[in-house]
């Protein structure tokens, strides 16, 4: 199997220190390209693949694509292993990014859907900065900057995102405008051993 994520993130460590290789398999970690391009498993022909769910869709992609060209019996999840609100939120900060001069995300360092998000909005020329908390806010940032952008990583309080709102709105910025995004309407089935 082969595990498509990122080293040290608490979902690939859960994943990996689950799997079984009693059976005579193994679990590859690949993060990037390169690895996908450089992995050996030992039985090429028997081989799938797994995504950690808050990739960025189209690194993911593309690491797909790859292994698929090196490996074409590989088989993968039945749906896209990414999570539907991370791509969600990939697609609305893409959006924002056209649209805007600079982009604030909210989350965590340590976040990886969050620093996703700022890394997707950096490569597409427009500065991004992860922020933490409104403490973080640096007013030179903000310099010649008429349209700013905010989002946020999916584990981001509501109530995180109203006091930068709050301290932007504070340092002068206008009423804030919200963009229409995809409306997310899944649901998921409580497990059976949870139902009583």
């Amino acid at each position: 199997c082969i595990l498509i994520g990122h080293a040290g993130h608490p979902e690939v460590e859960g994943t990996m220190g689950q799997y079984d290789e009693r059976s005579g398999g193994a679990i590859y970690l690949v993060e990037d390209e390169a690895q996908a391009q450089a992995v050996r498993p030992q039985n090429p022909g028997s081989l799938a693949y797994v995504t950690q769910t808050t990739l960025s869709v189209s690194d993911t992609a593309r690491i797909v694509a790859l292994l698929r060209e090196r490996f074409p019996q590989i088989i993968g999840p039945g749906r896209d292993d990414i999570c539907y609100a991370t791509q969600n939120r990939q697609q609305a900060a893409a959006d924002l990014a056209a649209r805007t001069q600079l982009v604030l995300v909210i989350g965590s360092p340590s976040s990886s859907n969050s620093n996703r998000l700022r890394e997707l909005v950096a490569r597409s020329g427009v500065p991004a900065y992860l922020i933490d908390d409104p403490s973080q806010l640096c007013d030179h940032w903000f310099e010649g900057v008429e349209v700013l952008g905010l989002t946020a990583g999916a584990s981001a309080p509501e109530s995180l995102v109203q006091d930068v709102v709050k301290t932007l709105l504070a340092k002068g910025a206008a009423e804030p405008v919200e963009l229409a995004g995809i409306r997310e309407e899944i649901s998921f089935r409580m497990p059976r051993a949870l139902v009583g």
